[in-house]
Formats: structure tokens, sequence, C-alpha cells
């Protein structure tokens, strides 16, 4: 309580240094960069790695894939749309020291194609899991001991509560963690804070959509040019969006052997 004056009102209170407003400054700007409005793209939490295409970076929190999240991607098919996604950034983690690890792939990758985006067989390591179990425990335990630049994992039959556990896991993990599904799996909960739709789409690209990500909800597809490494330096113009290529209309001829539309004949008895 402040001590009286001499004619009886209160001595009014020093201001405080300005040191000590340093912390509550701090505090007051922490939260403001924590808090984000529904209806705003949110910013990620973590370093994140561009994706290689800036319309795709454009929609992503943080402008890329994030770091210490799982990235979910659900697709028609497995092995149609995997490398062609993530190429460029698995590229740009070549230079690293950790080994960019494939949990059961459906196919063998093919290696000519990946050195296109800068990656060679010394970069991967292929853990052949069979079981899903053994691959939920292959995935844990590397994303557990962030022992990998990248950590992709195929896993079809994966319950909500297995992706909850991974993504405590990739909370602490500085690499980056793909989860490629079935695109069935969009009916599911998933705790995985970034999850895409992708399938082939017209022209050599992939058609994406956005299911949920830190931020407003992003309805229209996002188209992304994708020709597979190698066929852009051999592909003809024509070939590059052969959706733009119309066949050429073949005229009717009217003998019988190249007749190609049928007339109504009349039978008169």
């Amino acid at each position: 309580m402040n001590a009286p004056a001499a004619n009886g009102s209160p001595t009014p209170a020093a201001p405080l240094p300005p040191s000590s407003l340093q912390p509550a400054t701090r505090v007051a700007a922490a939260l403001s960069a924590s808090v984000w409005r529904a209806s705003e793209l949110g910013t990620a939490p973590a370093p994140v790695r561009s994706s290689g295409w800036p319309e795709l970076d454009a929609q992503l929190p943080g402008g890329g894939w994030p770091c210490q999240a799982l990235t979910e991607i659900l697709l028609p098919r497995t092995g149609s749309c995997e490398w062609r996604l993530t190429g460029h950034a698995l590229g740009s983690l070549a230079t690293q020291e950790k080994a960019i690890v494939l949990i059961g792939p459906p196919a063998s990758p093919h290696v000519p194609g990946l050195m296109h985006a800068g990656l060679d067989a010394r970069h991967l390591v292929w853990v052949q899991a069979e079981g899903m179990a053994e691959r939920l425990w292959a995935a844990e335990q590397l994303i557990r001991a962030n022992a990998a630049a990248a950590v992709l994992a195929w896993l079809p039959q994966a319950r909500p509560e297995h992706i909850r556990r991974l993504q405590i896991s990739a909370l602490r993990c500085e690499g980056l963690v793909f989860l490629f599904r079935p695109e069935a799996a969009c009916q599911q909960a998933s705790a995985a804070p970034l999850r895409l739709r992708v399938q082939p789409g017209p022209d050599w690209s992939l058609q994406t959509h956005i299911l949920k990500r830190r931020g407003a909800l992003h309805e229209e597809a996002i188209f992304l040019p994708a020709i597979p490494g190698g066929l852009a330096d051999v592909l003809p113009p024509r070939l590059r969006k052969p959706g733009l290529v119309r066949p050429a209309s073949v005229p009717e001829v009217s003998h019988a052997v190249g007749r190609t539309a049928f007339r109504p004949v009349s039978v008169v008895h």
C-alpha cells in the first residue's frame, strides 16, 4: 500500500522499470504467435521442406511438408503417385547423413527414375516388412529414434489409434514422415495434422485435395504438373498434354469394306 503524503492523499506508485516488462512482453508475443483463427492458414510450429510446387506450398501451413508431424497421403492405388509427389522433397534431403527409409513399399523402387529427383540407392533403406504389425513397429521405432531424414510407410490397414500413436512419436522427429493409405480411409478419423488425397490427373498431373490442415478448409483441387522423371526430356510437346490432342475424324465411305456407319435398310417383300 502506498504511504500517504503530507496532505493525506496517497502517493502515486512509481512506474515499473522497463526490464520488468520484458518477460510479460515475450509471453504476450509467444501467445499471439501460437493463436490462429480457423478461417486463416496456420503457421507451422516446426521446420518445413518445400514440396517443389509453389502452388501446393502456398496452401500448406508454413509453406511445405512439415517436420515433427505426420503427413498422410490417401491414394486410389499404391504405386501411382508416391514418388512424383514426394520426390522433390526427398531429393533435397539427399545431402544429409541420415538415410531415407521405406517401410513396406508395394514394389522395388525404380532407381533410374529416382536419380532424376537427386536420389540413388545409397540414400535409401528398404525395410521389407510384410505384416501390418511389423510395419507399425518399424515405423514407430524409426520415428522415435529420429534415425532417418525421412520415413515413408505404406500402412493400408492402420487404425486411427495407430495413427495417433505415430503422431505422438513424430512430435520429436526432425525428419519428414509420410504415411500412404488407401483412399477409402478418408472416412476414418486421423490424428495426422496434414492429410491429402492424391490421384493421377490429366496431362501427367497429380490431382491433389487437401482434406485436413491447420487452417481454413480448402475445397478446390490442386493440379500439380508431374511428368515422371526422365520422360520430360524425351516426350514430344503434343504428348506432354495429351488431353489437348483430338483424334482426327474418319470420313465415312460408301463401300461395304470400309463402311464406318450403318444405315437402316428397308426390305420390300
